[in-house]
């Protein structure tokens, strides 16, 4: 191992770890810019919860609640999001595995013009549910227990991702900004995580990349009209560094390419746009991590090209019964 550390010190981290991997492992689904947050895909020992409460603010030349983004050129568009789910972490066939659910709802207004008609509208409701399954293909094996964790270092691992929304959320035909998209679409990606140095709190560095590309059904009912969307490639990058035990910080770039958008056969533009962001995350105890983080896209003077700027907050709720019983047990022994 490259932890310099006894193992009794890294034994009186195990809540503060534990809590800090499984919280970071569920900040925010893939809606606001099409981008997780740094550090999503650590691993955590196997059997560990999580609910997340996510707030967005964002303002764009599209529908922040699409993940295909498809621009609509000269729209203004104001949106408020607020996010909630639930995280459960398992072992299968002794790999690391995540399964989530994610809701989103909130507020949307803007102008908006589609097929020579103009919209000034908004709308509020629940958005399209979101199942997620990632689980690791290369890397160390699940964390079952305390020495496992003890033991963990990710070096170098890749796991599979598969995203599917479900058409659901509230939607109005007559309208270009939904909540709800009236349509299946969902994603398949290879996170990858390489640790760069000693996996020790307070001095954790890693390089993250997430290559993966969005699958859109047709909306068959858009403003009156049938809109299909081509796949969306999306390439995400973080560089994450721990600025103390309790404290860590991500520099993110991110890559768009495609998602044409065809509506009654007449094809828009696809996307090549380049975004960046930076995020920080703090541990406020054993259960609670509050993250703060800004993105942007950067080659957006084209009036298709696509503009977004997104401020998120984020307070998650984090436990595992093996730490409350320890927990429990130091309260006692008081």
């Amino acid at each position: 191992m490259n932890n310099n550390t006894s193992p009794m010190k890294q034994v009186a981290w195990m809540p503060l770890v534990i809590a800090t991997m499984l919280i970071i492992g569920v900040l925010c689904p893939p809606q606001a810019l099409a981008q997780l947050p740094a550090r999503f895909y650590w691993k955590t020992l196997s059997g560990a919860n999580a609910v997340p409460l996510v707030v967005e603010v964002l303002n764009s030349n599209t529908n922040p609640f699409d993940s295909a983004h498809t621009v609509t050129p000269g729209a203004d568009v104001d949106a408020t999001l607020a996010l909630v789910g639930y995280a459960r972490t398992f072992s299968l066939f002794d790999r690391a595995t995540m399964a989530a659910l994610i809701v989103p709802m909130g507020h949307i207004s803007g102008d908006v013009t589609v097929a020579g008609r103009s919209f000034s509208q908004s709308a509020n409701g629940f958005g399209d549910p979101m199942l997620e399954f990632d689980i690791n293909l290369i890397g160390p094996p699940a964390q079952k227990n305390i020495p496992d964790v003890i033991r963990y270092e990710p070096g170098f691992s890749v796991d599979l991702l598969a995203d599917l929304a479900f058409p659901i959320g509230k939607y109005d035909s007559g309208k270009p900004l939904n909540i709800g998209q009236n349509r299946w679409y969902g994603r398949v990606g290879l996170p990858i995580v390489w640790q760069l140095g000693p996996w020790v709190p307070g001095r954790r560095t890693t390089l993250e990349l997430l290559p993966a590309i969005w699958f859109f059904g047709d909306n068959d009912n858009y403003v009156g009209q049938n809109m299909e969307t081509d796949p969306l490639f999306q390439l995400d990058v973080h560089v994450t560094r721990d600025l103390t035990e309790h404290l860590w910080g991500a520099v993110d770039a991110s890559w768009y390419y495609g998602g044409k958008a065809t509506i009654n056969g007449v094809a828009g533009k696809r996307l090549d746009n380049f975004g960046m962001g930076i995020t920080l995350g703090y541990q406020i105890n054993d259960n609670i991590n509050l993250t703060v983080g800004y993105k942007t896209t950067l080659d957006d003077k084209g009036a298709d090209d696509l503009k977004m700027d997104c401020f998120m907050v984020t307070l998650v709720y984090g436990w595992h019964p093996l730490l409350e019983g320890s927990k429990r047990l130091k309260s006692s022994e008081k």
